[in-house]
């Protein structure tokens, strides 16, 4: 799959989540084999005004190339120069989004609210066209009302400002994540556009990937909420797409993964701000496992990332039963990072 000059060598994509795929989240389905990771969406507005915060979400890993940042916003100036800033920081591919719906950002004119008007998107894509080489995405819902028309027009108009593809979530903004996702709409994208499309919504197992690009003709798929806790579901996608059975992960790859996701936490986020995050992130990767609940109340009360890793080696090697994950010793991370990699 090609997405204009930016060749991929598979056609699964992790969809940008808020408050999930950030680096080291974007590593583990990397590594699990995902062709193409994304950013959370990136305020155009903070990167224009310098906001140290927003500028965060761009740090990226040389492992998790080739990256897609995406961004959000309603001027086409500073749409313009927030794609600038992206491309100055070495993203392979830019990403806007048309498929928002969160109040606060409809009320911006941002996310799916363009969607609603056709001028002003054109505007922001032309904008943004003119002033980066990079391959250009957007990714955007149905639209504000289901007959799919406003989402057919949308992406015409982004093929006809140089969009090199289109991703489509096929739900109304308004429908959130409830009913069905419409996957016939992303058929219609696809006779309707000559450029790539790229589906998304409702892929819950491997299976669900090989159903979509069967039903819809799409170029690419891009999986998002069956990802969290799961990456593997990458691995096991790109199986069936290679006509081979897939495996799914025993204790001991779930054990190295787990540990690696705190790793990669304290070097991106420092230890106490990478321990509060993963007291709910450490719950992804156990749930609906034997005894899960258990690990879950202890892990709220943990502190370092120390604890943390023996927590998870714990509970991996069926001791969580008898062990006090609660209390532990006190070495120091560093020690601890030694001898994970020794």
């Amino acid at each position: 799959m090609k997405i204009g000059d930016l060749a991929l060598n598979n056609p699964l994509i992790l969809a940008p989540m808020a408050g999930i795929t950030q680096l080291p989240f974007r590593r583990l389905a990397k590594e699990a084999g995902c062709a193409l990771v994304v950013t959370e969406m990136v305020s155009a507005n903070g990167l224009v005004h310098g906001s140290k915060k927003t500028s965060e979400f761009l740090i990226s890993h040389p492992c998790e190339r080739p990256l897609s940042a995406q961004i959000f916003g309603a001027d086409p100036d500073v749409m313009k120069e927030a794609a600038q800033i992206v491309e100055s920081v070495g993203a392979d591919l830019l990403d806007i989004n048309l498929g928002c719906s969160v109040r606060k950002i409809i009320r911006q004119g941002s996310g799916a609210a363009l969607m609603r008007e056709p001028d002003r998107l054109e505007a922001v894509l032309k904008a943004i066209r003119s002033a980066v080489d990079l391959p250009l995405t957007v990714k955007m819902r149905t639209g504000w009302e289901p007959s799919g028309q406003q989402a057919v027009k949308a992406a015409r108009i982004a093929e006809y400002c140089g969009v090199d593809a289109v991703a489509i979530h096929p739900r109304t903004a308004v429908q959130g994540f409830s009913g069905k996702a419409d996957w016939s709409l992303i058929a219609r994208l696809k006779e309707s556009v000559a450029i790539p499309v790229i589906g998304n919504g409702d892929i819950q197992q491997p299976e669900d990937v090989l159903k979509m690009q069967q039903e819809t003709g799409c170029d690419g798929v891009m999986i998002g909420r069956a990802s969290i806790g799961n990456p593997w579901i990458f691995a096991q996608a790109l199986d069936l797409i290679r006509s081979r059975p897939y495996r799914r992960p025993g204790p001991s790859e779930r054990l190295n993964a787990t540990l690696r996701y705190i790793d990669y936490s304290v070097n991106h986020f420092g230890e106490d701000r990478a321990v509060r995050i993963m007291r709910s992130r450490l719950c992804w990767f156990t749930k609906g496992l034997p005894h899960s609940s258990r690990f879950r109340a202890a892990i709220v009360r943990l502190k370092t990332g120390h604890d943390m890793m023996d927590a998870v080696r714990a509970y991996f090697q069926g001791e969580i039963r008898n062990a006090d994950i609660g209390n532990h010793g006190s070495r120091d991370w560093k020690s601890i990072r030694r001898s994970e990699t020794d």
